[in-house]
């Protein structure tokens, strides 16, 4: 009986070892044998899709592609193959003993030998009439505004498969939507690995990548990087940015940044070049923040425009004291006036009023310490100390925009609020989707939350206004325009304490005043010819402003 119950189990287990057994090949290696198997009797080429294309507002293309081809070999076709890698290396800008070795390849039918060629140099290929060299349509993507927008725009790259992938910018962010999917064609082939003719062929048609159409206006765009670099030269700054927005949709008309690069080329130009510093990096705002503390004590009634402070000398904040930027000292001024004046004083002042947890819930409010959600691939957003880690000092500092880090897009997505009864809107680069039949998907304008009352806005603009006429900077100002801004000039913190010979100058602002088409900030780092931003940053932002009341005809008042 024990023998009988023995077998019986030995049984079992071989039967179950057996079931297990084709499990694993029929299941669990079942797709990979199967391409095996495949792979012995058939030829399988890939047919390459084409990468969607990027154009402004007005259809004005901004990314595309121009023809290239593939060029491969069929090394059982090649009769001589060190004189065809002889002839052909320094065309395709290979090394002849590499393209040797691929054409020297065993038991390949097909071997690609170089990509993205240009038609050039397909053409005088093609005069050698080689048997066995070949050639498929591969898109090459082309600039046709070289380096304009480039860290907006991105690049594209290799994967680490070879195929083509978008890094940075729009084309890393939307690189699935642009890069569509590649297609195939499969033929059977014999024993010698030939394709058969007569063979059975099936053919996946590549589905083409979608387009994008932006927001950004690339009228608007070449004035901001011109406007820009010629100001770059003028102040002797090492970077600066030019952001534009339009408050009521959140939509980017403009990101320009200095310096820059040519994605075409990309991998001549330093790493460092490819992010967009409007999104990745950070700076301390300064006087530009001072309206958005403003906005959140008049909205608490802490204050009004014309609450009357005291701005009789330097005000002491523990262990430290504050003064003006320029040491004067101006008695008994209202909230105007501390704009007006730009006084740090003044904000430590209203900063008091307001509190702690009030100051804290409109920097949050307002966005900083989160990504603005923009659709571009590198945004980052600076970390915020926890809100039980704020000092006294902390929180004075950061009534006048010190000692608090944001992004330029955080900036003037936040000031574009008060241009907007308000209203935080999300910030975007692509205002459609245009998919390879021509259907089209809108991207609408979103809004995030309501930080003040239309009438607290109302309020700031009309102080930001005042800022501007009576301010430091009212002589660069466009006559016969309602401008609602304000300057800014931030030490740059070194290795723990600021220096201050280094600056970042800036101006934030939006016009026409009454009924805003833009919003604008202007960042210059270290000018050498003034490190205020009242003589730098502003003059620059007018001149911009200037040439974009004339390219929407706005008329100036008489």
């Amino acid at each position: 009986m024990l023998r009988i119950w023995t077998l019986f189990i030995l049984i079992i287990v071989f039967f179950t070892a057996i079931i297990f057994r084709l499990f694993y090949w029929q299941i669990i290696r079942g797709d990979d044998l199967r391409s095996q198997a495949s792979a012995q009797y058939n030829l399988e080429l890939t047919i390459p899709a084409v990468r969607g294309t990027i154009a402004d507002v007005r259809g004005s293309p901004l990314a595309m592609n121009q023809q290239a081809s593939l060029v491969y070999g069929q090394p059982k076709e090649i009769e001589n193959k060190p004189m065809v890698a002889k002839l052909i290396a320094p065309l395709l800008k290979v090394e002849e003993p590499s393209l040797l070795e691929t054409l020297s390849l065993p038991d390949r039918v097909w071997v690609p030998l170089a990509h993205k060629v240009e038609t050039p140099v397909v053409d005088e290929i093609k005069k050698m009439n080689i048997k066995g060299i070949g050639f498929e349509p591969e898109p090459k993507r082309y600039y046709p505004e070289a380096s304009m927008a480039a860290q907006l725009l991105g690049f594209v790259g290799s994967d680490q498969n070879g195929q083509d992938m978008g890094y940075f910018g729009l084309e890393g962010f939307y690189d699935r939507e642009l890069r569509g999917r590649g297609g195939s064609i499969q033929m059977e082939k014999d024993v010698q690995g030939s394709a058969i003719l007569v063979g059975d062929s099936r053919r996946t048609e590549a589905q083409d990548g979608r387009s994008l159409v932006l927001w950004t206006d690339r009228t608007v765009q070449h004035i901001a990087e011109s406007r820009l670099s010629a100001g770059i030269e003028k102040y002797g700054a090492k970077e600066g940015t030019v952001t534009i927005m339009d408050p009521k949709t959140g939509g980017i008309l403009a990101m320009a940044t200095y310096p820059s690069y040519d994605p075409a080329r990309y991998g001549d130009f330093d790493r460092t070049l490819y992010k967009n510093p409007i999104v990745a990096s950070t700076y301390e705002p300064g006087s530009t923040y001072k309206v958005l503390v403003v906005s959140g004590a008049i909205q608490e009634k802490a204050v009004k425009a014309d609450t009357i402070m005291n701005e009789e000398g330097p005000v002491d904040v523990g262990d430290y004291t504050i003064r003006t930027w320029n040491n004067q000292y101006h008695g008994p001024i209202t909230i105007t006036k501390v704009l007006e004046y730009s006084s740090n004083v003044g904000m430590v002042f209203i900063g008091n009023k307001l509190g702690k947890e009030k100051l804290l819930k409109y920097i949050h409010a307002y966005g900083f310490g989160s990504p603005t959600g923009i659709d571009l691939q590198e945004e980052s957003s600076p970390e915020m100390r926890k809100d039980t880690e704020w000092r006294d000092i902390d929180l004075a500092t950061a009534s006048f925009g010190q000692g608090i880090a944001v992004t330029p897009i955080q900036m003037v997505r936040a000031v574009g609020a008060l241009a907007n009864d308000g209203w935080l809107m999300e910030p975007h680069m692509v205002k459609e989707i245009v998919d390879s039949t021509g259907k089209k998907t809108e991207i609408k304008p979103k809004k995030v939350r309501q930080v003040v009352s239309a009438s607290t806005a109302d309020i700031l603009t009309e102080m930001m206004v005042s800022a501007v006429d009576l301010g430091e900077a009212k002589w660069a100002k466009p006559a016969g325009y309602r401008i609602a801004g304000k300057t800014g000039t931030a030490q740059i913190p070194v290795a723990g304490h600021y220096d201050e010979k280094k600056t970042i100058a800036s101006f934030v602002g939006f016009g026409p005043a009454d009924d805003p088409k833009f919003v604008m900030l202007v960042t210059l780092r270290e000018p050498q010819s003034s490190p205020w931003g009242s003589e730098t940053a502003a003059p620059l932002f007018f001149n911009i402003a200037r040439d974009l009341f004339a390219y929407y005809s706005l008329p100036a008042s008489p």
